[in-house]
């Protein structure tokens, strides 16, 4: 890999983790004032539209921008731009057919799922319904995003995301607060159609890059056009160029597919989990504690808890994703060794990097979520809300596992193996789901959630090692499980110290805002500090760190030497 293709990459993946993380902070946010606004019912009917038009969003784009971006990039590669053109033609007209196609089942046989499904009632349908023009869009955005990142240009992508957060958030919170002057499930349907206005003000912006690249890919052709006819002059001769027979669309659409559905299927995991869990609950809970509450548990798990948990995914998979396309490229060299070294390296930053903040969430949940969102509804909510983040956010480690270790299957090219994961992780969620609500409740299910990654991990990895030799952290991961223990116990400890005598105000929300950031960042310091008493991270490993990172550890280190 040349340097400049290096630089390139690191650009790319530094635009695309600022873009995802401030777009997650934005959708966190978004959820705070709403879950204020709906309360736990209008949150669980928000949930569960917001879940099933996920699920769609991802198979109406069929993983298409991804494959896109590799034939595009192929394409250009070798010089034969008009063939990348067809192609993204070609794409536009699927995401247009399966756009429309998709927003009219969504609307179609919204009151099925969210009626008979999740039992959600009639707000959920209207939720649903509302949230389905956005189907118009998403397909076009997400064919023009593959076609970006296919010429090497991350920043739409990156101004894009903000872009339709930003709207999103705006319009949400301000219709919802508009429409509950008429009703609860108009006010639960306009925060829904906040995703619409979201989705047309991502267009404007990913139309305006396009416009933009055109024009600069005209100016090009003129000049290479200009260029090569000068050179003709000079040399006395003119040379046609070799006319090539243009790719028919159904060509076209048969490599996409080919290369996107295994894609799909590994990337619609993780949502399909989360709405397998809105639409259960219901159904599983409310013979035994009523539907009132079953729908505002359903509120909890979508408004709260997997908007937190999807926190400390972002960072990690943003890590690894800078590695694995040097494992794609060692791979096709039949470099196994350096396979090896990249899946270790790619393992442990995806690890080491999301552990803090799943410990971070899981043990502040409380604070943080009292603090975000205020107490839950019912007494029942209060007492399980805060257990439910945690419990679903000590589940995301694994999750973090089971999508690094994914990932590089893919770029081995094993996507069998890794489709059949998936569908063993599904299987090991439903059973899971069905045999532990009755002794646990929600709890059992949300525990099934962590099962099923667990499984995925498990089975991803023993697919790794049969090609390749690599550890994880081999024997440093006692070391790392003792500063686990140690950083959970004084952890929970301080947690509970600040929740019982950390009452400075009058107001419970800034109490909790107070004590929240004593236990993130009383934990967030334990973290390198028991990393680095245990030696669980050695001066080699903290070279394959970012450098911001590797300042930070470094000052830790030498802050340590002089108290020693």
């Amino acid at each position: 890999m040349t340097k400049e293709t290096k630089d390139s990459l690191v650009k790319g993946t530094l635009i695309l983790t600022v873009a995802a993380l401030v777009a997650r902070f934005l959708g966190v946010f978004q959820r705070i004032p709403l879950v204020h606004l709906l309360h736990e019912g209008g949150m669980g009917s928000y949930s569960i539209a917001f879940n099933l038009y996920s699920i769609l969003l991802v198979v109406a784009t069929a993983g298409i921008p991804s494959a896109l971006s590799k034939m595009v990039s192929e394409k250009y590669a070798i010089g034969r731009p008009a063939e990348a053109e067809r192609i993204y033609r070609a794409a536009i007209l699927f995401a247009v057919v399966a756009g429309a196609l998709m927003t009219v089942l969504l609307y179609v046989f919204a009151p099925i799922y969210a009626e008979q499904i999740s039992r959600g009632g009639p707000d959920a349908t209207l939720a649903t319904r509302a949230i389905a023009p956005a189907m118009l869009f998403f397909p076009l955005i997400a064919i023009m995003r593959g076609y970006f990142q296919g010429r090497q240009n991350m920043m739409p992508n990156g101004v894009s995301q903000v872009v339709e957060q930003i709207f999103r958030l705006v319009t949400s919170i301000g219709l919802a607060f508009i429409l509950l002057n008429i009703s609860l499930a108009w006010g639960v349907a306009g925060a829904s159609f906040g995703g619409v206005m979201g989705g047309i003000a991502a267009l404007a912006v990913m139309l305006y890059y396009a416009m933009k690249l055109k024009r600069r890919d005209a100016q090009r052709l003129k000049e290479n056009v200009s260029h090569a006819a000068a050179n003709e002059t000079a040399a006395g001769h003119s040379s046609a160029p070799v006319p090539t027979v243009p790719a028919k669309y159904s060509e076209i659409y048969r490599s996409l597919l080919k290369l996107s559905i295994p894609i799909v299927i590994f990337s619609v995991t993780v949502t399909l989990v989360y709405a397998i869990d809105t639409s259960i609950i219901i159904p599983l809970l409310e013979g035994t504690i009523g539907s009132s509450e079953a729908l505002g548990l359903v509120g909890i798990i979508g408004g709260r808890a997997q908007s937190l948990a999807g926190i400390p995914i972002i960072l990690a998979i943003a890590l690894s994703q800078s590695v694995v396309p040097i494992i794609s490229a060692a791979y096709s060299r039949k470099d196994m060794k350096q396979v090896g070294h990249q899946t270790t390296r790619v393992l442990q930053l995806s690890i080491l990097s999301g552990l803090p903040a799943v410990l971070v969430i899981a043990i502040a949940a409380r604070p943080l979520d009292f603090f975000m969102f205020g107490h839950e509804d019912t007494a029942y909510g209060m007492s399980h809300g805060p257990y439910m983040i945690s419990l679903l956010t000590l589940g995301a480690m694994f999750q973090i596992v089971m999508q690094t270790s994914g990932a590089v299957l893919m770029g081995m090219g094993r996507m069998k193996p890794l489709m059949l994961h998936v569908a063993v992780g599904i299987a090991v969620k439903l059973a899971g789901s069905f045999l532990l609500a009755p002794l646990f409740g929600i709890y059992g299910i949300i525990g099934s959630t962590g099962l099923c990654f667990i499984a995925m991990s498990w089975l991803n990895l023993r697919t790794l090692r049969k090609d390749v030799k690599f550890t994880i952290l081999g024997r440093r991961f006692i070391g790392l499980i003792i500063s686990i223990v140690v950083i959970a116990g004084l952890g929970i400890t301080a947690e509970w110290l600040t929740h019982t005598y950390v009452q400075p105000t009058s107001l419970y929300r800034i109490n909790e805002g107070i004590n929240a950031v004593l236990v993130c960042g009383f934990t967030a310091a334990l973290y390198p500090l028991m990393l680095m008493v245990t030696r669980v991270v050695t001066k080699d490993d903290v070279k394959n760190f970012p450098a911001p990172v590797q300042k930070l550890i470094g000052k830790a280190s030498r802050l340590i030497g002089r108290r020693s």
